[in-house]
């Protein structure tokens, strides 16, 4: 049986929402790639009884707890004391940590406050793992035949000792060398159930084997992503499997999928315009200048976009962009809109967006109406859309909406190829 880790992350701020949890994220990462089972993480609170069962809970179910947090030297940072609670042992204060410590003080020109010398005090039984990045070390503590990692919680201390102790330890520990490797299809235009419906054949097979696995994950402005997670004695072989079952998943979906792993539906939209040597003319009024900030949020950018008129005053519609008199939340006036941005802006291609985000309807368009004009060589064409959620979210969901408009237009063969 593979060994099996879970990630404990203390601090009340985590707890409060004052700090969000990287941390467990990139553990549970990096777990994966090595090849180390990680079911579970959990977060608590800075309180030694609720952390002492925390641990308890965890040792149960897993070989190894990865703790991180809590190591610091004041009053509230309590984890050295609630691991050696669970490893029964007393805490001891280790000098010559003391005088590590106050080196690292004496060396920034500092005076090491007395109360620094409680991270030093470590459970008897542990080893310390030794801190290249700031004051707190890290422990690895045994309780019987399994174990308890503690790093800090300040990530880049907590991703170094993770990369240089924790890691290798696990792997001996595991006695086995295996991988797991995830690939993330990211799609636009299908619900979740519709993608499952789409997938249900994919589904069925991977169920009756195990691995691969495939899950859904909705993310939003992002769009909904299919995440496939495969297991190895390396991430060559986890990338073999992978193989035959996403091609399998393009096959079903087609052009639903526009980007895989941290591509995004600008940086995808980008790349083909690029490709296809076209620069981009932006005329918004919904978004208010969201799909040139989502754009302009892609290194290099600059060499495609050519900028962007937020034209939310119809008045700015009709006199800049030359829209014809009349209602301006229309098809019609965002196909007018998207001429007349690619006019002023020098551009080959034109995109426009006009709705109506609320709170309520203009021009008898209900709430949540969004029409996209696009102007690419002698093509001049509109998508209408209804899109749900809050006043935010409809403008959210309207550039990713007007981007993937202008991609299935490129890749139907619009505009001039290299």
């Amino acid at each position: 049986m593979s060994l099996r880790c879970e990630v404990l992350a203390v601090g009340t701020e985590l707890l409060l929402g004052q700090v969000v949890d990287t941390n467990s994220a990139w553990i549970g990462e990096q777990l994966a790639l090595s090849g180390i089972d990680s079911h579970l993480q959990v977060k608590v609170g800075d309180n030694p009884a609720r952390i002492v069962q925390a641990l308890r809970d965890a040792l149960t179910r897993a070989d190894a707890v990865v703790v991180c947090g809590g190591l610091g030297p004041t009053h509230d940072d309590v984890t050295r004391d609630a691991i050696a609670e669970v490893m029964g042992a007393e805490l001891v204060l280790q000098p010559q940590l003391v005088e590590v410590i106050r080196a690292m003080f004496e060396a920034r020109g500092r005076a090491m406050p007395e109360i620094n010398s409680r991270q030093a005090m470590v459970p008897v039984g542990a080893t310390v793992i030794e801190q290249r990045r700031g004051t707190a070390p890290g422990l690895v503590c045994p309780v019987g035949d399994r174990v308890i990692y503690a790093v800090p919680g300040v990530p880049h201390e907590m991703r170094e000792m993770l990369e240089r102790a924790v890691l290798p330890d696990l792997r001996s520990r595991s006695g086995e060398q295996a991988s797991i490797v995830s690939r993330v299809l990211r799609t636009w235009g299908h619900s979740e159930s519709g993608l499952n419906e789409l997938l249900a054949d994919v589904i069925e097979d991977l169920d009756g084997v195990g691995n691969p696995t495939l899950a859904f994950l909705a993310s939003g402005i992002e769009g909904l992503k299919v995440r496939l997670t495969a297991k190895a004695s390396d991430q060559r072989g986890a990338l073999a499997l992978l193989v035959g079952i996403e091609q399998r998943i393009r096959t079903a979906l087609g052009s639903t999928v526009f980007g895989v792993d941290g591509e995004t539906m600008e940086s995808v939209v980008l790349d083909l315009l690029r490709e296809r040597g076209l620069t981009l003319g932006l005329a918004e009024s919904v978004t208010g200048g969201l799909v040139s900030a989502r754009l302009t949020e892609v290194a290099g950018a600059s060499t495609v976009l050519r900028g962007a008129i937020v034209s939310y005053a119809s008045e700015v519609k009709h006199e800049v962009l030359e829209v014809p008199a009349g209602p301006v939340v229309t098809a019609e006036a965002a196909m007018a809109m998207a001429v007349g941005a690619r006019r002023v802006l020098g551009a080959d291609v034109g995109l426009a967006l006009t709705g109506v985000a609320g709170p309520t309807e203009q021009d008898g368009q209900p709430v949540g109406t969004l029409h996209v004009g696009m102007a690419i060589g002698d093509e001049v064409t509109a998508t209408s859309a209804r899109l749900p959620g809050t006043r935010d979210q409809m403008r959210q969901f309207s550039v990713i909406t007007a981007l993937n408009a202008l991609r299935l237009r490129l890749l139907d063969g619009a505009g001039p190829h290299p």
